[in-house]
């Protein structure tokens, strides 16, 4: 570890900026599975389909995973040899943790393409973390992005309002690396999710504007019906490029997310960039519901995860999953894109981009 520089002035202020996911990475970060409970009755099968999730991953970049103990290392260097990893591309860091969710919990990285001189072109925001306002086992991820900030030796910055520690979880914000931003009402500033209890709309909106470099902020609705975390955007509405953004098509009525889907699709659609012109919508479709036990779980293939030269899809064994894969190589055509079965992972109400966390090259 080295020592972190102290800036002075917001990332903002200081030119640092949230890259689009697209950019390249340094490295992808990811929390072996440990809570049980966070896929009940299937967590036998997780392991394995956290395995085939490294083994893609590992050609394209390398993986930084944390593990919380010995013995959890040596599982999971078991499995991931028997699935043919090359391990000298992953790193294990024995810190302890509460769920997977490293999209949430983790780091949200910032780069500088030319930065003050004595500071790095990448730092890190270290944004409050909660368990989505409704878990208790959370105060050990909270500590996820401080820990990477002192490995890394980087500035990271503890954003707050009106004197308050802000929440943001990564899964609930998406960025273009070009101004824009996209988000849900009811994720960040409906009080019944009390993230950020109190805190209006202005200062949310100011924070976003300074903690991660962002100009123009787009608030669609709602999110899926199932999702626990109320809204978060990477199930809805991604980029895939400065001007292009593909959101979840509305299904039928009466499915229930046909209403949520449509206002989003018509608030995209009337979304402008900062030259007054519209984005390109391109819709994909969602999978026929998914639901264990009466429980409809937010199945979505907008939960991919974009590495180097590499696109990560969920897959559901549905009919839409071919044209699902096919929109995302047309719109990435420098890109292999692959499908991973997500039928266990769907259970713990998270997929790909849930469960990873990008660190952008410098």
């Amino acid at each position: 570890m080295t020592a972190i520089p102290r800036p002075r002035g917001s990332p903002r202020a200081l030119g640092y900026r949230l890259p689009a996911e697209w950019g390249p990475h340094a490295a992808t970060w990811l929390v072996w599975p440990q809570a049980k409970d966070d896929w009940p009755g299937r967590f036998d099968a997780i392991p394995f389909a956290y395995g085939e999730l490294v083994r893609h991953l590992v050609p394209r970049e390398p993986v930084e995973l944390i593990v919380g103990t010995a013995g959890r290392e040596e599982r999971a260097r078991a499995l991931l040899r028997e699935d043919g990893v090359d391990l000298e591309r992953v790193h294990f860091h024995r810190w302890p943790t509460d769920r997977a969710w490293v999209r949430d919990s983790g780091p949200i990285f910032l780069r500088h393409p030319a930065p003050p001189e004595g500071l790095p072109p990448i730092a890190v925001t270290d944004w409050r973390f909660n368990g989505w306002a409704k878990y208790e086992n959370w105060h050990r991820d909270d500590r996820l992005p401080g820990r990477v900030a002192r490995l890394r030796g980087v500035p990271v910055w503890r954003p707050r309002a009106d004197g308050e520690r802000l929440v943001l979880e990564g899964g609930a914000i998406d960025v273009n690396g070009a101004g824009d931003l996209l988000a849900t009402e009811e994720c960040l500033l409906s009080s019944v999710q009390a993230r950020n209890p109190g805190i209006p709309r202005e200062a949310l909106e100011r924070a976003l504007r300074e903690y991660l470099g962002v100009e123009r902020i787009h608030w669609l609705g709602r999110g899926l019906v199932g999702d626990d975390t109320h809204g978060h955007i990477d199930d809805i509405a991604r980029f895939v490029a400065e001007r292009t953004i593909v959101a979840a098509r509305a299904p039928e009525p009466p499915d229930p997310n046909h209403d949520a889907l449509a206002e989003n699709l018509d608030r995209l659609r009337a979304a402008t960039g900062p030259d007054g012109a519209p984005f390109e919508i391109v819709e994909l479709p969602m999978p026929a519901p998914i639901a264990y036990g009466g429980q409809r779980v937010p199945a979505s293939y907008l939960n991919f995860y974009l590495a180097n030269g590499t696109v990560l899809v969920p897959t559901f064994n549905d009919p839409h999953d071919r044209e699902a894969l096919a929109t995302l190589a047309r719109l990435f055509p420098d890109r292999e894109v692959r499908g991973i079965h997500a039928g266990d992972l769907i259970w713990g109400l998270g997929t790909l981009h849930c469960l990873t966390q990008q660190e952008p090259a410098p």
